[in-house]
């Protein structure tokens, strides 16, 4: 192939080389992008349901990749105040000064729709360190 031939192929094929660095790295969706939202509600339902009261979420750290996602943040009464975990299964914890008040949760997408997958409250330590390898989610949205 004749040089400048190759040089202008390189040129036309280094922007599809930077769209498939970009696709292997994670994004954040940004506070009022509804895939944020879709991601927010998906994990809303099950803490509702454990802490037997509404929530909302100080997101902390969001990653996106490849249909799954990885919720770092704190769980917060709907008027954005300290959640009251009084009569939930973490007041014991609390209690014994076990318990951070976080949340980690990674979620997947599934038929168009986002999942919970697994989440954990309150940890005191690494919770996700094995879920990787446990759910076959991506490496980079943990690190």
């Amino acid at each position: 192939m004749h040089l400048s031939r190759r040089i202008l192929l390189s040129l036309l094929l280094l922007p599809l080389g930077t769209c498939i660095l970009q696709a292997a790295s994670p994004y954040t969706p940004k506070p009022g992008d509804p895939e944020r939202k879709a991601i927010v509600d998906a994990l809303r339902i099950p803490v509702q349901a454990e802490l037997k009261r509404e929530a909302i979420f100080k997101i902390d750290r969001l990653k996106v990749l490849q249909g799954w996602a990885f919720l770092g943040g704190v769980p917060l009464k709907p008027d954005g105040s300290e959640m009251d975990y009084r009569g939930t299964i973490h007041e014991e914890a609390i209690r014994e000064g076990a318990f951070d008040g976080g949340i980690f949760a990674l979620l997947q997408k599934q038929n168009g729709k986002w999942i919970t997958v697994r989440y954990i409250i309150g940890a005191t330590d690494v919770p996700y360190v094995d879920w990787p390898q446990e759910f076959g989610a991506p490496a980079v949205l943990f690190e």
